[in-house]
C-alpha cells in the first residue's frame, strides 16, 4: 500500500485528485501539519455487491443451553443504567 504525505495546504487544494487516487489506487494520503502527521485518509473497504449466505456456518458449533437463561440482576441493572454494586471488603 502506497502512502503519500501532503501538508494541509496542499490537501485542501488538491483534494479531489488526492481522492481519486485513494479511490482507484487505494493509496493512503498522510495530511501533515509542518510535517508533522495528524490525519490519514484512507480507502474503505469494498462494499458487498450479493448479501451473505444464510446458514453457512449450520453445524460448525454448539451453542451451551445457559445462553437462553436469565442475566443475572446486578447485569440487567447495568443494561438499565444504574451503577453496579461495589461490595465493600470487611
Amino acid at each position: 500500500m502506497t502512502m503519500i504525505r501532503v501538508n494541509i495546504y496542499e490537501a485542501k487544494s488538491q483534494l479531489s485528485r488526492h481522492l481519486a487516487r485513494v479511490e482507484q489506487e487505494g493509496e493512503t494520503i498522510v495530511i501533515c501539519r509542518r510535517n508533522i502527521p495528524i490525519a490519514e485518509i484512507r480507502p474503505l473497504p469494498q462494499r458487498r455487491h450479493s448479501p451473505r449466505e444464510t446458514g453457512f456456518l449450520a453445524g460448525s458449533f454448539e451453542v451451551p443451553e445457559s445462553f437462553f437463561e436469565p442475566l443475572p440482576d446486578e447485569i440487567l441493572r447495568t443494561f438499565e443504567g444504574e451503577e453496579p454494586e461495589i461490595e465493600s471488603g470487611s
